[in-house]
C-alpha cells in the first residue's frame, strides 16, 4: 500500500499548542455514534466487566545539548535507546556535520560518535562524571524532550508525563494517558473497571513520518516492552465475565498484540517489539480503543486506518471541522469496536 494512501490535510490551527486544564476536560469523540463528549466521560462509556489497559513508561530527560569538544559547534541528542551500559542509539544534529569518532561534551555526560548518522540516528557512547550511571545524571543534565511540532510551553514538565509513569525508558509520551486524572481512575473504580499496566518504551517511530513510498518497505524500529503476570491475570478474568480490553494508546495496542496468545488472551513475557500494524491486520486482543488524533503518513495513522477501514478519513474530517485538537496535547477518540470478535 501507498504510504500516500494515509496522508490528510492537517491545518497548523488544529495542532494542539497548550495543554488543557484538568487534563479530563480534553474532548472525546465517541466514534461510534459521532458523538461530543469529554474524558471526564470516559468512565460512563465502559462496562464494569470491561478491563482498560495503559502504559506506564515515563519519558526520560532524553534531550542533551553540548558542543563538540574539537571545534566547540553546538551539538543536540535526542536520546531514544539504551543498547548497553556506554552504548545509545540517539538522534542526532546537526548531522550532515557530525561523524564517527567526533567527541562532544555535554556538560557532566561526555559521548563520541561510534557510526555516521544515517537518517539522523547514530550510536553514541555515553559517560557521566565521577562513575555515575548515564541514565541518573541525565535529570540534572538533560530535559525532557516535547514534540518538535508543540510550539507551545508548560509550566510544568511533568504535565508530558501521565499519572501512570514509573519506569523511566521512552523517547516521547503514550499521549492517549496524558488526559487520566485521579477523578477519572475514580470514576473507573466506582464503575468496576479494573485497570491493567504494560510498559512499552516509545521510540521513533511515534513522531516520526514514514518515509518510504510503501508501507511494506517501512522499518519499523524495535521497542522494547515488558508486560507484567498481573496484566495476563486481568486481562484473563476480563474475557472469563465476557469483557472488552480496552487499551489506551497505540502502544498498548501493539504491546498486546506482540504478546498475543489463542483465545485473545495474552502471555507475560519482555522483549521486543517491531510489529507495524496495517490495514489487513486482525486485531486478537484489543476490543476497544482510547487514542489521540495522529499525524499524516505515521505509523499510527496506518494503525488508526486498519481497525477503522476507510471511515478513518471521514472520523478525522469531522473532527477537523468540530475543532477537536490535534496531536500529543490533543483530544482524544473512542472507538469501542476493533473488530476483533466479528
Amino acid at each position: 500500500m501507498r504510504t500516500e494512501d494515509f496522508r490528510y490535510e492537517l491545518p497548523a490551527a488544529s495542532i494542539a499548542q497548550e495543554a488543557v486544564e484538568p487534563r479530563d476536560s480534553a474532548r472525546l469523540l465517541v466514534v461510534a455514534t459521532m458523538e461530543d463528549r469529554t474524558f471526564a466521560d470516559l468512565p460512563a462509556l465502559l462496562d464494569p466487566a470491561d478491563v482498560v489497559v495503559v502504559n506506564d513508561t515515563r519519558v526520560r530527560a532524553a534531550r542533551l545539548v553540548g558542543r563538540k569538544r574539537e571545534t566547540g559547534g553546538e551539538v543536540e541528542l535526542l536520546l531514544l535507546r539504551r543498547v548497553d551500559a556506554q552504548r545509545w542509539e540517539a538522534l542526532v544534529k546537526p548531522a550532515r556535520r557530525l561523524r564517527s569518532g567526533v567527541e562532544l561534551d555535554l556538560g557532566e555526560i561526555s559521548g563520541e560518535l561510534l557510526s555516521d548518522p544515517i537518517g539522523g540516528m547514530a550510536v553514541v557512547a555515553l559517560s557521566a562524571t565521577g562513575g555515575r550511571d548515564v541514565e541518573d545524571a541525565l535529570p540534572a543534565v538533560g530535559t525532557v524532550p516535547l514534540p518538535p511540532y508543540f510550539h507551545g510551553t508548560l509550566s510544568d514538565p511533568e504535565r508530558y508525563q501521565t499519572v501512570f509513569a514509573k519506569r523511566v525508558g521512552s523517547a516521547a509520551a503514550p499521549t492517549a494517558a496524558l488526559h487520566f486524572t485521579p477523578g477519572v481512575l475514580a470514576g473507573l473504580a466506582a464503575r468496576g473497571v479494573p485497570v491493567a499496566t504494560v510498559d512499552l518504551e516509545v521510540g521513533i517511530d511515534t513522531f516520526r513520518p514514514i518515509a518510504t513510498e510503501t508501507l511494506d518497505a517501512h522499518v519499523m524500529q524495535t521497542e522494547r516492552f515488558a508486560v507484567p503476570q498481573a496484566a495476563v491475570a486481568a486481562v484473563d478474568e476480563c474475557r472469563a465475565r465476557g469483557g472488552r480490553v480496552v487499551a489506551i494508546g497505540t502502544t498498548v495496542v501493539r504491546t498486546l498484540e506482540s504478546v498475543a496468545v489463542p483465545e485473545g488472551r495474552i502471555e507475560a513475557r519482555r522483549g521486543e517489539t517491531d510489529l507495524f500494524i496495517a490495514p489487513g491486520y486482525e486485531p486478537r486482543v484489543v476490543d476497544a480503543l482510547v487514542t489521540n488524533f495522529h499525524a499524516p503518513a505515521t505509523t499510527l495513522t496506518v494503525l488508526i486506518a486498519s481497525l477503522l477501514g476507510a471511515r478513518w478519513r471521514s472520523v478525522y474530517a469531522t473532527a477537523i471541522e468540530r475543532g477537536y485538537r490535534f496531536l500529543s496535547f490533543g483530544d482524544a477518540m473512542y472507538l469501542d469496536d476493533t473488530g476483533r470478535r466479528r
